[in-house]
């Protein structure tokens, strides 16, 4: 939402939230350390999230933000959150339903 509000920002530059493939090669690379449990720690409370984007520049005042993409984006965030929650709150059915006929 940052890059869709900054949309008319000269020369703003698009970020993104880089989870996923950041973290599993940072743990990696942690696990590997003589020390993995305190490297995977400072790992996950020292980590910057937020990276800029070097994408494509195809306005004259050097913004980077391509409104239809970032929407785009955000509806498939939102669907994907949803998901998420039908799919815990069926486990968490499931859970109680066992509990209960227990």
């Amino acid at each position: 939402m940052d890059n869709i509000a900054n949309a008319e920002t000269p020369t703003y530059r698009v970020k993104s939230v880089t989870f996923e493939e950041h973290i599993n090669a940072l743990l990696k690379a942690a696990s590997e350390d003589e020390k993995p449990r305190k490297a995977m720690r400072e790992v996950l409370e020292e980590t910057d999230w937020i990276a800029d984007d070097d994408g494509e520049i195809v306005r004259m005042d050097d913004n980077g933000v391509n409104t239809t993409e970032q929407m785009l984006e955000a509806v498939r965030t939102a669907y994907q959150m949803q998901y998420v929650m039908k799919s815990i709150s069926s486990d968490f059915s499931t859970l109680r339903s066992a509990i209960v006929s227990r």
